[in-house]
């Protein structure tokens, strides 16, 4: 796609704010060369591009507030990235905006065994964490699919889960205190390293606010022992509904599993061909099923699960022997996209959470949908939360399949909303969600959301575009009902 080009009177400004960012980071952290540039053009959401006026890689707290105080007095929009990896285009740059990265955080700054936590920097590592501490015994639950290369800032704006939420929670779960810079250039410290914040919930506030409040300079994470023992099923079924069944039979009995993944034919067959896991290829589902805790627990709670497979119409069941088995069980579901990569030009990742019980019905649905657009469906999920990632199989390069897409994953977000869910459960809504708000929200609740952005960010400077459908001023936002002064957002700039 080609980029419009940049009027003189653009260009003057982002040379006078090129020279300024210097004086705060130096010359090799800021980046205003437009072959450069281009490398922060989109993050995981591919279809959307838009190249920056500006990055800037600060490697400070206190060059993080020099920049926003500096945007916030001339009037410059900010958009935070981590590693990019987001999958709703949180990270889309704008071109009259400065793109705020934040690759240089990359230090664990201490682990504090006795108190059971670790503060790091945003930009290390999910998966880093987890290798920093393992060889004394812990690690750091959250665990999404990317956590090789997903940044621990990022897993705060969008509240990332992983396959073990289930049972020890999201992101917003497995935080004790951030260090946040306000659009002003005001530092604030949430929590510490105690169990339990004073006053409001502002942490959860900023778990999931995908960047619009305040630039996350510092977290403190809690880390958990690793459990005792821990073993894994592999479950085949005949169906996505029956597997879908035994997912609601076995929470229904008040088993809580540490994982509970579900994938379908197309995902399998991508992810063993991929990985070589071990999976059963004539099935149409599998279920992979993580019990941990003390071995005779563990034991116990296998054979029921296995127990409850069989009612629910399993035709196979194997349960990991060792644990290199139990991590190969789950290298195919932790490399399911990628895999699914392999099979289809291009893929769109959705992410909409339901309540369990309607799974079966939901994926019947999809089905129906997958003939009805025309285009393949592949589904890889976090079944026990109701966390469902399907991936919509196009090619790019053929006329129209992109829009199809793009109308087909619509649809099946206002599925989730129809059924009793939501419009995500951790992708977060960005710029991909953001029409859709209007399917699950209210005028009146999307203002009232609305209202705590303007109290973090009066004048809407901080990754603006994002999540909201139209922008009301702060100063309208006083009126119950609200009609005037607002921005509704041009559309997004495609690939």
């Amino acid at each position: 796609m080609k980029m419009p080009a940049l009027d003189q009177a653009v260009l003057d400004r982002r040379a006078e704010l090129a020279s300024a960012l210097r004086a705060i980071v130096g010359n090799a952290a800021v980046i205003d060369r437009p072959e450069a540039l281009r490398v922060y053009e989109s993050d995981g959401l591919t279809a959307y591009r838009q190249v920056p006026m500006l990055v800037a890689l600060p490697a400070t707290t206190a060059e993080v507030s020099a920049i926003l105080a500096l945007c916030s007095g001339r009037g410059v929009k900010v958009v935070p990235r981590g590693a990019g990896t987001s999958l709703s285009g949180g990270a889309l740059p704008l071109g009259d905006g400065l793109l705020l990265g934040l690759a240089k955080f990359n230090r664990i700054l201490d682990i504090d065994y006795a108190n059971r936590c670790a503060v790091v920097q945003p930009g290390v590592t999910n998966l880093a964490i987890t290798r920093a501490v393992e060889d004394a015994g812990f690690y750091y639950a959250p665990d999404p699919s990317s956590q090789i290369a997903c940044t621990i800032g990022g897993n705060v704006a969008e509240n990332s889960g992983g396959v073990h939420c289930l049972k020890y929670g999201v992101t917003t779960n497995n935080i004790l205190g951030l260090e946040i810079v306000l659009m002003n250039g005001e530092m604030v410290r949430l929590g510490g390293k105690h169990w339990d914040a004073e006053g409001y919930d502002l942490m959860g506030v900023m778990a999931g606010s995908e960047g619009l409040l305040g630039v996350v300079t510092e977290v403190t994470v809690r880390l958990l022992r690793k459990p005792e023992t821990a073993r894994a099923l592999l479950i085949g079924f005949p169906s996505a509904e029956a597997g879908g069944a035994c997912v609601a039979e076995v929470i229904a009995r008040g088993i809580i599993p540490a994982g509970m993944e579900m994938m379908d034919r197309p995902a399998i067959h991508a992810a063993e061909e991929f990985c070589g896991s071990g999976y059963p290829l004539d099935v149409e589902a599998l279920l992979i099923v993580e019990l941990d805790g003390n071995a005779v627990e563990v034991d116990e709670a296998i054979e029921r699960v296995r127990a409850i497979a069989q009612e629910t119409g399993a035709v196979s069941i194997r349960a990991s022997a060792s644990e290199a088995e139990r991590l190969a069980f789950w290298a195919g579901r932790k490399a399911a996209f990628p895999a699914v990569g392999r099979i289809s030009p291009d893929y769109y990742c959705m992410d909409g959470t339901i309540p369990r019980k309607r799974l079966p019905e939901v994926l019947r649905r999809m089905t129906e949908m997958s003939a009805r657009h025309g285009l393949r469906l592949a589904n890889v999920f976090h079944a026990g939360d109701g966390n469902l990632h399907p991936l919509i199989l196009y090619d790019a390069n053929t006329a129209g399949e992109l829009e199809t897409a793009e109308k087909f994953g619509a649809e099946i977000l206002t599925l989730c909303v129809e059924v009793g869910g939501v419009l995500t459960g951790e992708h977060g809504v960005g710029v991909e969600k953001r029409d859709l708000m209007g399917t699950m929200f209210t005028e009146a609740d999307l203002a009232q959301q609305q209202r705590l952005k303007c109290a973090f960010d009066p004048d809407g400077r901080l990754n603006p575009g994002k999540v909201f459908p139209v922008l009301h001023r702060c100063a309208e936002l006083g009126r119950v009902h609200v009609h005037r002064g607002h921005v509704r957002f041009p559309d997004l700039p495609r690939f």
